[in-house]
Protein backbone atom coordinates (compact mmCIF):
# COMPACT_ATOMS: atom_id res chain seq x y z
CA UNK A 1 0.00 0.00 0.00
CA UNK A 2 1.22 3.22 -1.00
CA UNK A 3 2.73 5.60 2.24
CA UNK A 4 0.05 8.08 2.20
CA UNK A 5 -2.51 5.39 3.04
CA UNK A 6 -0.67 4.30 5.85
CA UNK A 7 -1.32 7.86 7.56
CA UNK A 8 -4.72 8.26 5.92
CA UNK A 9 -7.75 6.23 7.24
CA UNK A 10 -11.09 5.97 5.88
CA UNK A 11 -13.62 8.13 6.36
CA UNK A 12 -15.89 5.52 8.07
CA UNK A 13 -13.15 4.48 10.25
CA UNK A 14 -12.77 8.06 11.16
CA UNK A 15 -15.83 8.27 12.10
CA UNK A 16 -15.60 5.11 14.08
CA UNK A 17 -12.14 6.18 15.31
CA UNK A 18 -13.78 9.30 16.65
CA UNK A 19 -17.23 7.64 18.20
CA UNK A 20 -14.47 5.35 20.52
CA UNK A 21 -12.73 8.40 21.46
CA UNK A 22 -15.45 10.24 22.06
CA UNK A 23 -16.91 6.74 24.70
CA UNK A 24 -13.47 6.91 26.24
CA UNK A 25 -14.23 10.75 27.58
CA UNK A 26 -18.24 10.76 28.21
CA UNK A 27 -19.10 6.71 28.23
CA UNK A 28 -21.97 7.30 25.60
CA UNK A 29 -21.70 4.41 23.18
CA UNK A 30 -23.10 4.98 19.80
CA UNK A 31 -24.30 3.36 16.48
CA UNK A 32 -24.14 4.53 12.98
CA UNK A 33 -27.25 4.66 11.13
CA UNK A 34 -27.11 3.48 7.22
CA UNK A 35 -30.43 4.59 5.15
CA UNK A 36 -31.33 2.66 2.40
CA UNK A 37 -31.80 5.24 -0.56
CA UNK A 38 -34.44 4.21 -2.18
CA UNK A 39 -36.45 7.20 -3.27
CA UNK A 40 -35.65 10.85 -3.46
CA UNK A 41 -37.99 11.72 -0.53
CA UNK A 42 -36.14 9.21 1.61
CA UNK A 43 -33.01 10.83 0.48
CA UNK A 44 -33.97 14.40 1.33
CA UNK A 45 -35.39 13.43 4.55
CA UNK A 46 -32.24 11.76 5.50
CA UNK A 47 -30.43 14.84 5.24
CA UNK A 48 -32.96 17.54 6.96
CA UNK A 49 -32.72 14.68 10.10
CA UNK A 50 -29.05 14.64 10.31
CA UNK A 51 -29.48 18.27 9.85
CA UNK A 52 -31.10 18.72 12.75
CA UNK A 53 -30.05 15.93 14.68
CA UNK A 54 -26.45 17.07 13.99
CA UNK A 55 -25.30 13.69 13.24
CA UNK A 56 -23.59 11.74 10.57
CA UNK A 57 -25.85 9.39 8.33
CA UNK A 58 -24.90 6.76 5.87
CA UNK A 59 -26.61 5.77 2.55
CA UNK A 60 -26.06 1.95 1.91
CA UNK A 61 -27.91 1.62 -2.14
CA UNK A 62 -27.98 -2.01 -3.58
CA UNK A 63 -26.73 -2.29 -6.85
CA UNK A 64 -30.97 -3.24 -7.54
CA UNK A 65 -31.55 0.81 -6.65
CA UNK A 66 -28.25 2.42 -8.00
CA UNK A 67 -25.78 0.86 -10.65
CA UNK A 68 -24.62 1.54 -14.02
CA UNK A 69 -27.84 0.80 -15.23
CA UNK A 70 -29.63 3.24 -13.12
CA UNK A 71 -31.74 0.66 -11.52
CA UNK A 72 -34.88 1.13 -10.05
CA UNK A 73 -33.94 4.70 -8.95
CA UNK A 74 -33.15 5.65 -11.94
CA UNK A 75 -29.39 6.49 -10.73
CA UNK A 76 -26.06 5.96 -11.63
CA UNK A 77 -23.46 6.11 -9.09
CA UNK A 78 -22.18 9.26 -10.49
CA UNK A 79 -25.48 11.15 -10.56
CA UNK A 80 -25.98 9.34 -7.22
CA UNK A 81 -22.86 10.83 -5.83
CA UNK A 82 -24.03 14.16 -7.40
CA UNK A 83 -27.46 13.86 -5.86
CA UNK A 84 -26.34 13.40 -2.86
CA UNK A 85 -24.18 16.66 -2.73
CA UNK A 86 -27.09 18.84 -4.11
CA UNK A 87 -29.48 17.38 -1.74
CA UNK A 88 -26.60 18.11 1.53
CA UNK A 89 -26.15 21.36 -0.19
CA UNK A 90 -29.53 22.29 -0.23
CA UNK A 91 -30.00 22.19 3.19
CA UNK A 92 -26.93 23.40 4.74
CA UNK A 93 -25.88 20.38 6.01
CA UNK A 94 -22.02 20.34 6.25
CA UNK A 95 -21.38 16.91 8.57
CA UNK A 96 -19.80 13.77 7.48
CA UNK A 97 -22.03 11.18 5.11
CA UNK A 98 -20.76 7.86 4.10
CA UNK A 99 -21.93 6.88 0.81
CA UNK A 100 -22.04 2.82 0.36
CA UNK A 101 -22.66 -0.29 -1.85
CA UNK A 102 -25.23 -2.78 0.15
CA UNK A 103 -24.92 -6.73 -0.46
CA UNK A 104 -22.14 -6.09 -3.40
CA UNK A 105 -22.52 -9.74 -5.09
CA UNK A 106 -23.03 -11.82 -7.87
CA UNK A 107 -26.56 -12.94 -8.00
CA UNK A 108 -27.80 -10.72 -5.32
CA UNK A 109 -28.79 -8.05 -8.59
CA UNK A 110 -32.17 -9.41 -9.39
CA UNK A 111 -31.49 -9.46 -13.28
CA UNK A 112 -28.40 -11.86 -12.57
CA UNK A 113 -30.19 -14.25 -10.50
CA UNK A 114 -33.06 -14.03 -13.12
CA UNK A 115 -31.29 -14.54 -16.36
CA UNK A 116 -29.08 -17.08 -14.20
CA UNK A 117 -25.98 -15.17 -15.62
CA UNK A 118 -23.12 -18.09 -14.91
CA UNK A 119 -20.58 -17.53 -12.12
CA UNK A 120 -17.90 -15.76 -14.05
CA UNK A 121 -20.56 -13.26 -15.50
CA UNK A 122 -21.96 -12.35 -12.52
CA UNK A 123 -18.45 -11.97 -10.72
CA UNK A 124 -17.16 -9.93 -13.30
CA UNK A 125 -20.31 -7.85 -13.33
CA UNK A 126 -20.44 -6.97 -9.51
CA UNK A 127 -16.36 -5.95 -10.00
CA UNK A 128 -17.86 -3.41 -13.02
CA UNK A 129 -20.21 -2.23 -10.49
CA UNK A 130 -17.26 -1.92 -7.31
CA UNK A 131 -15.10 -0.26 -9.05
CA UNK A 132 -17.19 2.57 -10.63
CA UNK A 133 -18.72 2.56 -7.25
CA UNK A 134 -15.68 3.68 -6.01
CA UNK A 135 -14.95 5.54 -9.15
CA UNK A 136 -17.66 7.78 -8.37
CA UNK A 137 -16.59 8.31 -4.93
CA UNK A 138 -18.44 5.75 -2.66
CA UNK A 139 -16.65 5.35 0.89
CA UNK A 140 -17.54 2.33 1.62
CA UNK A 141 -18.21 -1.35 -0.02
CA UNK A 142 -20.75 -4.08 1.32
CA UNK A 143 -18.79 -7.36 -0.23
CA UNK A 144 -21.42 -9.93 0.14
CA UNK A 145 -20.54 -13.35 -2.29
CA UNK A 146 -23.05 -15.65 0.05
CA UNK A 147 -25.46 -16.12 -2.91
CA UNK A 148 -25.09 -18.97 -5.62
CA UNK A 149 -27.89 -19.75 -7.57
CA UNK A 150 -26.38 -23.05 -8.50
CA UNK A 151 -26.42 -24.11 -4.99
CA UNK A 152 -29.47 -26.83 -4.31
CA UNK A 153 -32.33 -25.84 -2.90
CA UNK A 154 -32.15 -26.55 0.61
CA UNK A 155 -28.14 -26.27 1.16
CA UNK A 156 -26.00 -23.67 2.19
CA UNK A 157 -23.25 -22.31 0.10
CA UNK A 158 -19.36 -23.69 1.48
CA UNK A 159 -17.93 -20.94 3.06
CA UNK A 160 -14.47 -21.37 2.14
CA UNK A 161 -16.39 -20.37 -1.35
CA UNK A 162 -17.62 -17.27 0.18
CA UNK A 163 -14.36 -16.70 1.63
CA UNK A 164 -12.39 -16.92 -1.76
CA UNK A 165 -14.91 -14.97 -3.58
CA UNK A 166 -14.79 -12.23 -1.01
CA UNK A 167 -11.04 -12.54 -1.36
CA UNK A 168 -11.52 -12.42 -4.68
CA UNK A 169 -13.43 -9.31 -5.11
CA UNK A 170 -11.92 -6.90 -2.52
CA UNK A 171 -8.50 -7.81 -4.24
CA UNK A 172 -10.41 -6.48 -7.69
CA UNK A 173 -11.19 -3.67 -5.90
CA UNK A 174 -7.93 -2.71 -4.46
CA UNK A 175 -6.08 -2.97 -7.38
CA UNK A 176 -8.29 -0.72 -9.49
CA UNK A 177 -8.00 1.71 -6.62
CA UNK A 178 -4.66 1.62 -6.05
CA UNK A 179 -3.80 1.77 -9.51
CA UNK A 180 -6.23 4.66 -10.13
CA UNK A 181 -4.36 6.71 -7.49
CA UNK A 182 -8.18 6.52 -5.45
CA UNK A 183 -8.65 7.59 -1.60
CA UNK A 184 -8.98 4.51 0.57
CA UNK A 185 -12.16 3.05 1.35
CA UNK A 186 -13.99 0.87 3.55
CA UNK A 187 -15.02 -2.34 3.50
CA UNK A 188 -18.15 -4.61 5.33
CA UNK A 189 -18.28 -8.32 4.75
CA UNK A 190 -20.86 -11.15 5.50
CA UNK A 191 -24.24 -11.39 5.50
CA UNK A 192 -27.13 -11.81 8.06
CA UNK A 193 -29.36 -14.15 5.75
CA UNK A 194 -29.21 -17.62 5.94
CA UNK A 195 -28.38 -18.71 2.84
CA UNK A 196 -24.97 -17.19 3.66
CA UNK A 197 -24.22 -19.65 6.06
CA UNK A 198 -22.76 -17.41 9.23
CA UNK A 199 -25.59 -18.25 11.52
CA UNK A 200 -23.18 -19.96 13.77
CA UNK A 201 -20.17 -19.89 15.35
CA UNK A 202 -17.90 -22.02 13.97
CA UNK A 203 -18.83 -21.08 10.23
CA UNK A 204 -18.67 -17.72 11.48
CA UNK A 205 -15.30 -18.08 12.93
CA UNK A 206 -14.11 -20.56 10.33
CA UNK A 207 -14.92 -17.33 7.96
CA UNK A 208 -13.09 -14.98 9.75
CA UNK A 209 -9.77 -16.80 9.52
CA UNK A 210 -10.04 -18.02 6.03
CA UNK A 211 -10.26 -14.07 4.72
CA UNK A 212 -7.54 -12.90 7.14
CA UNK A 213 -5.68 -16.06 5.24
CA UNK A 214 -6.96 -15.11 1.70
CA UNK A 215 -6.05 -11.37 2.09
CA UNK A 216 -2.56 -11.81 3.90
CA UNK A 217 -2.34 -14.58 1.02
CA UNK A 218 -2.96 -11.57 -1.95
CA UNK A 219 -0.44 -9.27 -0.22
CA UNK A 220 -3.15 -7.33 1.58
CA UNK A 221 -2.65 -7.94 4.93
CA UNK A 222 -3.25 -4.52 5.76
CA UNK A 223 -7.06 -4.51 4.45
CA UNK A 224 -9.53 -5.41 6.83
CA UNK A 225 -13.07 -5.05 7.15
CA UNK A 226 -14.50 -2.23 9.47
CA UNK A 227 -18.01 -4.00 9.30
CA UNK A 228 -18.77 -7.72 10.13
CA UNK A 229 -22.98 -8.34 9.17
CA UNK A 230 -23.90 -10.08 12.23
CA UNK A 231 -27.35 -12.18 12.57
CA UNK A 232 -28.62 -10.74 15.43
CA UNK A 233 -32.10 -12.03 15.23
CA UNK A 234 -34.04 -9.20 13.01
CA UNK A 235 -35.01 -9.99 9.55
CA UNK A 236 -37.77 -8.89 7.31
CA UNK A 237 -40.51 -10.66 9.91
CA UNK A 238 -38.97 -10.16 12.86
CA UNK A 239 -38.21 -6.97 15.15
CA UNK A 240 -36.60 -8.35 18.28
CA UNK A 241 -32.87 -7.41 18.26
CA UNK A 242 -31.22 -10.02 20.27
CA UNK A 243 -28.93 -8.38 22.29
CA UNK A 244 -26.98 -11.28 23.74
CA UNK A 245 -26.09 -12.40 20.43
CA UNK A 246 -25.02 -9.07 19.62
CA UNK A 247 -22.72 -8.41 22.83
CA UNK A 248 -20.77 -12.08 21.92
CA UNK A 249 -20.45 -11.14 18.49
CA UNK A 250 -19.11 -7.68 19.12
CA UNK A 251 -16.92 -9.05 21.50
CA UNK A 252 -15.52 -11.14 18.92
CA UNK A 253 -14.53 -9.03 15.94
CA UNK A 254 -13.25 -6.39 18.80
CA UNK A 255 -10.14 -7.98 18.73
CA UNK A 256 -9.89 -7.40 14.74
CA UNK A 257 -10.71 -4.38 14.81
CA UNK A 258 -13.94 -4.53 13.38
CA UNK A 259 -17.56 -4.07 14.49
CA UNK A 260 -20.57 -6.09 14.00
CA UNK A 261 -23.10 -4.38 11.61
CA UNK A 262 -27.30 -5.14 11.87
CA UNK A 263 -29.16 -5.37 8.42
CA UNK A 264 -33.21 -5.41 8.88
CA UNK A 265 -33.24 -2.90 11.67
CA UNK A 266 -36.46 -1.67 10.11
CA UNK A 267 -39.44 -1.58 13.24
CA UNK A 268 -37.28 -2.72 15.33
CA UNK A 269 -38.59 -2.62 18.81
CA UNK A 270 -35.53 -2.30 20.62
CA UNK A 271 -33.26 0.01 19.01
CA UNK A 272 -31.54 1.56 22.50
CA UNK A 273 -29.88 -1.88 22.54
CA UNK A 274 -27.74 -1.54 19.61
CA UNK A 275 -25.54 0.99 20.80
CA UNK A 276 -25.73 -0.86 24.16
CA UNK A 277 -23.97 -4.08 22.84
CA UNK A 278 -21.38 -2.09 20.98
CA UNK A 279 -23.16 -2.45 17.45
CA UNK A 280 -20.96 -0.67 14.66
CA UNK A 281 -24.38 0.24 12.63
CA UNK A 282 -27.60 -0.68 11.59
CA UNK A 283 -29.54 -0.25 8.07
CA UNK A 284 -32.74 0.87 7.83
CA UNK A 285 -34.71 0.47 4.26
CA UNK A 286 -38.66 -0.84 3.87
CA UNK A 287 -39.64 1.21 6.61
CA UNK A 288 -39.14 4.11 5.36
CA UNK A 289 -40.81 3.38 2.06
CA UNK A 290 -43.62 2.42 3.97
CA UNK A 291 -43.33 5.83 6.04
CA UNK A 292 -43.15 7.54 2.49
CA UNK A 293 -46.56 5.05 1.08
CA UNK A 294 -48.40 5.96 4.35
CA UNK A 295 -47.90 9.74 4.25
CA UNK A 296 -49.35 9.60 0.56
CA UNK A 297 -52.65 7.38 1.71
CA UNK A 298 -52.91 10.30 4.48
CA UNK A 299 -52.71 13.03 1.96
CA UNK A 300 -55.23 11.52 -0.49
CA UNK A 301 -57.66 11.23 2.12
CA UNK A 302 -57.50 14.69 2.53
CA UNK A 303 -57.61 14.87 -1.47
CA UNK A 304 -60.98 13.27 -1.70
CA UNK A 305 -62.37 15.81 1.48
CA UNK A 306 -60.66 18.51 -0.44
CA UNK A 307 -63.01 17.45 -4.22
CA UNK A 308 -66.17 16.98 -2.13
CA UNK A 309 -65.70 20.01 -1.32
CA UNK A 310 -65.30 21.35 -4.55
CA UNK A 311 -61.78 22.49 -4.73
CA UNK A 312 -60.58 19.72 -6.66
CA UNK A 313 -61.31 18.58 -10.37
CA UNK A 314 -59.24 15.28 -10.93
CA UNK A 315 -58.12 13.19 -8.42
CA UNK A 316 -54.42 11.50 -8.21
CA UNK A 317 -55.62 8.06 -7.95
CA UNK A 318 -52.64 7.28 -6.00
CA UNK A 319 -53.34 4.40 -4.14
CA UNK A 320 -54.83 2.68 -6.91
CA UNK A 321 -52.05 3.90 -9.08
CA UNK A 322 -49.54 2.49 -6.52
CA UNK A 323 -51.34 -0.91 -6.11
CA UNK A 324 -51.39 -1.50 -9.68
CA UNK A 325 -47.85 -0.87 -10.30
CA UNK A 326 -46.60 -3.16 -7.62
CA UNK A 327 -48.69 -5.67 -8.88
CA UNK A 328 -47.58 -5.49 -12.47
CA UNK A 329 -44.29 -5.40 -11.61
CA UNK A 330 -43.83 -8.60 -10.14
CA UNK A 331 -41.49 -7.46 -7.47
CA UNK A 332 -43.48 -8.74 -4.53
CA UNK A 333 -43.39 -12.38 -5.43
CA UNK A 334 -39.41 -12.35 -4.53
CA UNK A 335 -40.38 -11.61 -0.94
CA UNK A 336 -43.29 -14.61 -0.83
CA UNK A 337 -42.78 -16.24 2.42
CA UNK A 338 -42.09 -19.82 1.83
CA UNK A 339 -46.05 -21.20 2.85
CA UNK A 340 -47.44 -18.24 0.21
CA UNK A 341 -45.00 -19.22 -2.35
CA UNK A 342 -47.57 -20.30 -5.97
CA UNK A 343 -50.47 -18.50 -4.51
CA UNK A 344 -52.38 -15.44 -6.55
CA UNK A 345 -51.86 -11.84 -4.93
CA UNK A 346 -55.24 -12.06 -3.56
CA UNK A 347 -55.34 -15.33 -1.96
CA UNK A 348 -52.73 -13.48 0.57
CA UNK A 349 -53.63 -12.39 4.24
CA UNK A 350 -54.92 -8.56 3.82
CA UNK A 351 -52.30 -7.97 6.55
CA UNK A 352 -49.21 -9.52 3.99
CA UNK A 353 -50.99 -7.88 0.52
CA UNK A 354 -50.89 -4.63 2.21
CA UNK A 355 -47.45 -5.07 3.71
CA UNK A 356 -46.03 -6.60 0.39
CA UNK A 357 -47.33 -3.11 -1.54
CA UNK A 358 -46.03 -1.17 0.98
CA UNK A 359 -43.04 -2.01 0.90
CA UNK A 360 -42.91 -3.13 -3.00
CA UNK A 361 -43.74 0.41 -3.62
CA UNK A 362 -39.93 1.04 -3.50
CA UNK A 363 -39.41 -0.33 -7.07
CA UNK A 364 -42.23 1.84 -8.68
CA UNK A 365 -41.55 5.01 -7.06
CA UNK A 366 -39.77 6.42 -10.42
CA UNK A 367 -42.57 5.06 -12.92
CA UNK A 368 -43.84 7.48 -15.11
CA UNK A 369 -47.17 6.49 -13.75
CA UNK A 370 -46.51 7.21 -10.15
CA UNK A 371 -44.36 10.17 -10.76
CA UNK A 372 -47.41 11.54 -12.45
CA UNK A 373 -50.20 10.46 -9.59
CA UNK A 374 -47.41 12.00 -6.86
CA UNK A 375 -47.47 15.60 -9.12
CA UNK A 376 -51.52 15.72 -9.12
CA UNK A 377 -51.70 15.08 -5.73
CA UNK A 378 -49.15 17.66 -4.77
CA UNK A 379 -50.74 19.99 -6.85
CA UNK A 380 -54.18 19.84 -5.71
CA UNK A 381 -53.61 20.41 -2.40
CA UNK A 382 -50.73 23.32 -2.58
CA UNK A 383 -53.52 24.84 -4.35
CA UNK A 384 -55.30 24.52 -0.77
CA UNK A 385 -52.55 25.66 1.16
CA UNK A 386 -51.43 22.09 1.79
CA UNK A 387 -47.76 21.73 1.34
CA UNK A 388 -47.61 17.82 0.57
CA UNK A 389 -43.89 17.21 0.44
CA UNK A 390 -43.42 18.60 3.79
CA UNK A 391 -45.87 16.20 5.22
CA UNK A 392 -44.26 13.05 3.03
CA UNK A 393 -40.86 14.38 4.25
CA UNK A 394 -41.99 14.89 7.84
CA UNK A 395 -43.33 11.71 8.32
CA UNK A 396 -40.20 9.95 6.96
CA UNK A 397 -37.98 12.05 9.04
CA UNK A 398 -40.24 11.33 12.37
CA UNK A 399 -39.63 7.43 11.64
CA UNK A 400 -35.81 8.52 11.49
CA UNK A 401 -35.35 11.00 14.08
CA UNK A 402 -36.39 7.86 16.44
CA UNK A 403 -32.93 5.95 15.55
CA UNK A 404 -31.01 9.01 16.09
CA UNK A 405 -31.67 9.24 19.23
CA UNK A 406 -31.66 5.64 19.81
CA UNK A 407 -28.58 5.03 18.57
CA UNK A 408 -27.06 8.45 20.71
CA UNK A 409 -26.03 10.03 17.39
CA UNK A 410 -27.49 13.81 18.30
CA UNK A 411 -24.68 16.24 18.42
CA UNK A 412 -22.39 13.54 17.26
CA UNK A 413 -20.65 16.15 14.65
CA UNK A 414 -19.65 18.27 17.56
CA UNK A 415 -16.70 15.81 18.17
CA UNK A 416 -16.29 15.39 14.29
CA UNK A 417 -13.93 18.86 12.84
Amino acid sequence: MASKDIVTKAKTEKILQIIKESESKTGVKRTLLAVCPNSLSVIKAAFRAAKRNNAPIKFAATLNQVDGDGGYTGLTQYEFTKMLQIEAASVNYTGPYIVAVDHGGPWLKDVQSIEKWDTEKAMNGVKKSLVDSIAAGYDLLHVDPTVDIFVADGEIIDIKIVAKRTVELIKYVEDFRRNHNLPPISYEVGTEEVHGGLADDDTFDLFISLLKEGLTKEGMADVWPCFIVGKVGTDLHTTLFDKDVAKKLTEKVKTFGSYIKGHYTDGVTNPEDYPRTGMGAANVGPEFTISEYNALIELEKIEKQLQAEGKVALLSNMKNTLWQLVLDSNRWIKWLQNDEKGKKFEELSEDRQNWLIQTGCRYIWQHPQALAARYRLYENLNKSGINAEEVVLGRIEHDMDKYFYAFNLVNLNDYIS
